[in-house]
């Protein structure tokens, strides 16, 4: 029965990930580490390398529907892909020598960042169809997409400082196994001025291929566990589709707060998880909670 309850409350947990994963384009990591570490105190390595699998599943639940209606750019997503791909694999291998406190800490303060970046006012006054930069052109990255006004025709710019972010993104998810979904957005959509929609779609499309550079360096190790991964990716799967339905269809403005507020509280407490060990022994005699 226990053994039951821990794979349904992984199923579920697994779904919402899944589902919010796609909607904000932050990959579905961002929930399944802080569920398997702070709910199941499982062992942050192996919740990353699960986390990584489940990006993986995440972003194929949700790019082809995005591909199909003709929001993600993919040209944009492959050229930036070079930048997070070898990001991630430098990751992984600087992951194995920093201390378990410090990935602690690392997540939380990206968890937060991820929160800001979730809910941060969009810039609705920016011109997307003027010229864009030379790079964008001779590499074929501008596109254009659906919009309930018609189709919006947008020009890429700022290529390399796109690019360099991408690089810092493919790291962070590398260590973290989170997709760092929150770069790759505020790489397009603010450094490249990409549309927020096109920048999300891209991002789920992106995040996939970077986990999975990762996630066989983490495989090597053992600390990818099939039995713990198998009922996340399921559900992740689930969730995924029915996010990329309802992100065509409603505005999740609301949906993006309560999940910036819930990430917000989940990151303080993987940073006090992180800062524990040194709070108890600067401070020896006072009782510090458990988290």
């Amino acid at each position: 029965m226990t053994i039951l309850y821990f794979t349904l409350i992984l199923f579920l947990g697994a779904i919402a990930a899944g589902m919010l994963g796609s909607l904000t384009g932050l990959g579905g990591g961002v929930v399944i580490i802080p569920l398997l570490t702070l709910g199941f105190d499982v062992d942050i390595k192996y919740a990353v390398g699960t986390a990584l699998v489940t990006s993986i599943a995440t972003s194929s639940g949700a790019a082809a529907a995005y591909i199909k209606e003709g929001i993600t750019n993919v040209r944009i997503g492959m050229f930036l892909e070079i930048a997070t791909t070898a990001g991630a694999v430098l990751g992984a291998l600087v992951a194995v020598y920093l201390p378990i406190s410090s990935i602690y800490i690392i997540l939380g303060i990206t968890l937060i960042f991820s929160s800001v970046m979730t809910v941060r006012k969009k810039n609705q006054s920016i011109d997307y169809s003027k010229p864009g930069s030379k790079l964008g052109t001779i590499l074929k990255l501008n596109g254009s997409y659906p919009t309930s006004e018609g189709i919006q025709n947008y020009n890429v710019r700022n290529v390399a400082g796109g690019f360099s972010l991408m690089t810092l993104a493919g790291i962070l998810s590398g260590i973290l196994g989170i997709g760092s979904g929150s770069l790759k957005v505020l790489a397009m959509d603010t450094a490249m001025k990409i549309p927020f929609k096109v920048s999300t779609t891209t991002s789920n499309f992106m995040v996939g291929v970077t986990a999975a550079a990762s996630a066989v360096i983490y495989f090597q190790r053992g600390q990818i566990n099939p039995e713990l991964a198998m009922p996340i990716v399921l559900g992740v799967l689930i969730g995924a589709f029915f996010g990329s339905k309802i992100l065509m269809r409603i505005d999740v403005s609301l949906l993006r707060k309560i999940f910036s507020i819930v990430i917000a509280i989940l990151a303080l407490q993987m940073i006090y998880r992180g800062i524990e060990p040194s709070l108890v022994e600067w401070f020896p005699h006072i009782n510090f909670p458990k988290i």
